[in-house]
């Protein structure tokens, strides 16, 4: 019997959830840092096995949403559950659980879809108390299973990852056996950018940073690839491009770094900066980005 199907990788931000994504994909698809609300677009990671397909759907941090923009996140991540067989919970059991978490569960129950916990970064919690912390999120749903991870090391992912694929129906292969996700190179070219800018900026500069792949030409040997960043306000693309241009080169540098170990080829990469004013908050500027908002 073959088994596949879809998961949802919910949980409020920077529990790790993508750093998960990436482990078990062995391969970085999703951007990380340790600033919250980093992940914007639902992203889908393939994991294959021999007699199994996993559809992995990381989704953005649910939150309080203040703005356009903030709202749509959380509502992408909230209309996943409707696609999904499963729902994987990812918490941050080295801390208790908050009103994020709630949150979350409270969404999940409504769906009633099977949910799996994931207590992640076990590995900075007391061997004595890590029974105690994860029996505390337990209480937030009926469970299917419970397990306690380390997204960052490894610790537990193939055990949970093992669960989640018996816990798929039968069904077909969705994608071929060499595909990691359904997002466009260019997408990743730009979230790639993104995650730089989150790594190398302070404060509230990478949340008024959006990124547009402009161009993604494979030619002879290489790839050139064109992107745009759109800020909100005439001093952040000043802090952006940094004196003599240094925190752009900077930025770029290390995006080009990443892109030509994930598309195994060299990589010529530009980079401009634009003022696109309050962009976060105008749903026709949002759409102009690139993302599907309403209004």
């Amino acid at each position: 019997m073959f088994r596949s199907g879809y998961i949802a990788i919910l949980g409020r931000p920077n529990v790790g959830k993508s750093t998960f994504l990436n482990r078990v994909l062995g391969e970085k698809i999703s951007i990380v840092s340790e600033k919250p609300q980093t992940t914007r677009n639902r992203i889908v990671g393939i994991h294959n096995e021999p007699d199994a397909q996993a559809i992995f759907l990381d989704t953005p941090g649910i939150h309080k949403g203040r703005d356009v923009f903030n709202k749509w996140m959380v509502e992408q991540a909230l209309s996943t559950l409707s696609e999904v067989d499963l729902a994987l919970f990812v918490v941050e059991v080295n801390n208790a659980p908050g009103p994020g978490d709630r949150a979350v569960a409270e969404a999940i129950a409504k769906s009633a879809k099977p949910a799996v916990l994931a207590a992640n970064k076990v590995d900075l919690v007391p061997e004595e108390l890590r029974a105690k912390k994860i029996a505390a999120y337990a209480e937030l749903l009926p469970f299917a299973a419970s397990h306690a991870i380390s997204a960052q090391s490894g610790e537990g992912v193939d055990a949970l990852v093992g669960d989640l694929v018996a816990r798929l129906p039968e069904g077909p292969k969705y994608f071929p056996d060499d595909q990691l996700t359904d997002v466009p190179e260019r997408f990743i070219a730009a979230e790639t950018v993104r995650e730089k800018v989150f790594l190398n900026m302070r404060e509230e500069i990478p949340y008024a940073v959006a990124v547009v792949c402009d161009s993604f030409k494979e030619e002879p040997n290489q790839v050139r690839i064109e992107c745009t960043l759109y800020v909100e306000r005439d001093s952040q693309k000043g802090m952006l491009i940094g004196k003599s241009g240094a925190m752009l080169k900077r930025i770029g540098t290390e995006a080009r770094v990443d892109l030509e170990k994930l598309l195994a080829t060299k990589v010529v990469l530009k980079l401009w900066v634009k003022v696109r004013p309050e962009w976060s908050r105008d749903p026709k500027a949002l759409r102009a980005l690139g993302y599907e908002v309403a209004g």
